[in-house]
């Protein structure tokens, strides 16, 4: 019964957390377009952090209630079923080209920042001052980008998306509203997500870091899944391989950077024994792909599936 009514609280946090994510993000667009504010800031700010809302909501209830296993399995969970499940889905649709201008660049830069992360877990815990090295990494490459001395791939094609598929508010009252009901259904539903996935580790016999890299990651990937999905219906891909790049750098650079400027994050030592060299593995294979230019085709995705589901089975098996 117990276990019930956990999996009930995960379900209802990952409803409240893509409701409130999709509320917040349709009601900044909207208060972004009724400000003219330019394309370029609403896609690195808005459309980028808001898809990654659920995730950080998630992170800092986690870490701030004792639950850094879940803070650093989301981020990390999140990078790999990102580029495994979130890219290998849409592929079996349409492929996804790599070709993009400055692909090379950001994925570079993700390659980097997925290094420096594994630095930060190996000199544990993440402290205030990481956090505050992730922040300036982020706020520089913003900056950069709205300079435009940097590219992030796909940003505005993901708002125009986004409007197309939702439709954005045009009235203030309407914006108000959608912003307001989106940062409330955003705490609750972390705090659900959180509750229900420290009583399934409890419940399974397994570890919070375990949910966290499994069932929440997935969970709070379903905007980047979704996105990625649409973007291939409509043969988009620069939404699609846009959204995943852009989505792992801010994982790293905001998420955990954010939380680690709120409190200290300790680092369990299963993700420095498997899953960082996991993630960092998947990293550079995406970050190949780009470099050789390689169209990711049906044949890549199935190979992303079944590593990701082989990822997934490998971390459970000690309880199946």
């Amino acid at each position: 019964m117990l276990e019930f009514l956990d999996l009930l609280k995960l379900f209802g946090g990952f409803v409240y957390l893509l409701m409130g994510g999709e509320l917040l993000v349709r009601g900044a667009l909207g208060l972004s377009k009724h400000s003219n504010i330019p394309p370029v800031v609403v896609g690195m700010t808005i459309v980028a952090m808001g898809t990654s809302a659920p995730e950080l909501m998630v992170s800092i209830f986690s870490a701030l209630s004792g639950y850094p296993g879940i803070a650093v399995g989301n981020v990390v969970g999140s990078n790999i079923c990102n580029v495994l499940l979130v890219l290998g889905v849409p592929v079996l649709i349409f492929p996804i080209l790599t070709k993009q201008e400055g692909l090379g660049k950001q994925t570079s830069l993700m390659v980097a920042v997925s290094l420096l992360l594994i630095v930060m877990c190996f000199l544990e815990p993440i402290t205030f001052l990481d956090g505050l090295l992730l922040v300036f990494i982020l706020v520089s490459f913003l900056v950069l980008t709205m300079r435009g001395a940097a590219i992030m791939p796909g940003l505005d094609d993901a708002e125009e998306e986004m409007e197309q598929t939702f439709g954005l508010p045009s009235y203030p009252s309407h914006i108000a509203i959608l912003i307001v009901l989106g940062a409330v259904a955003l705490p609750l539903g972390a705090n659900l997500v959180v509750e229900g996935g420290v009583g399934l580790a409890s419940s399974w016999g397994v570890s919070e870091a375990v949910i966290g890299l499994s069932l929440i990651a997935l969970g709070t990937s379903l905007p980047e899944l979704a996105t990625t999905v649409i973007a291939a219906l409509h043969k988009s891909s620069d939404v699609a391989i846009g959204n995943v790049v852009g989505s792992n750098l801010f994982n790293i650079l905001a998420i955990l950077g954010i939380t680690a400027l709120l409190t200290d994050i300790p680092v369990d030592p299963q993700f420095m024994r498997f899953d960082l060299w996991v993630m960092f593995a998947v990293t550079v294979m995406l970050w190949i792909y780009v470099l050789a230019k390689i169209r990711i085709g049906r044949i890549s995705g199935l190979v992303f599936l079944a590593g990701y589901f082989g990822y997934l089975y490998t971390i459970y098996q000690s309880v199946l």
